[in-house]
């Protein structure tokens, strides 16, 4: 079985009320919690900008954890695109860009 049937990567953008609401710290607490590897960020767009990496399973579960994220935030939309995976080790936030 090759990487790509084992793991999977996505880049998730999150657009609505998602900056300001704690959205990041609960995702990385989430992620971390799940096993799943990548990154979180906020966009200059206003959006929150992710990368999730691990099995289909775990990562499709933090895809639909995204549609609510934290307490706080008001989810407008999710956009999903599948990438080849690179072997993401931990799960941390980035600078935003």
């Amino acid at each position: 079985m090759s990487d790509s049937d084992e793991y999977v990567r996505a880049r998730v953008h999150v657009s609505g009320n998602v900056q300001g609401v704690a959205y990041r710290a609960n995702t990385e607490e989430t992620a971390k919690k799940r096993g799943v590897s990548g990154w979180v960020r906020n966009r200059d767009d206003g959006r929150v900008e992710a990368v999730f990496e691990g099995d289909p399973r775990t990562v499709e579960s933090m895809i639909g954890w995204c549609h609510t994220g934290s307490p706080r935030a008001d989810v407008e939309d999710v956009e999903v695109a599948y990438e080849e995976p690179r072997s993401a080790d931990g799960f941390h936030v980035r600078w935003s860009g």
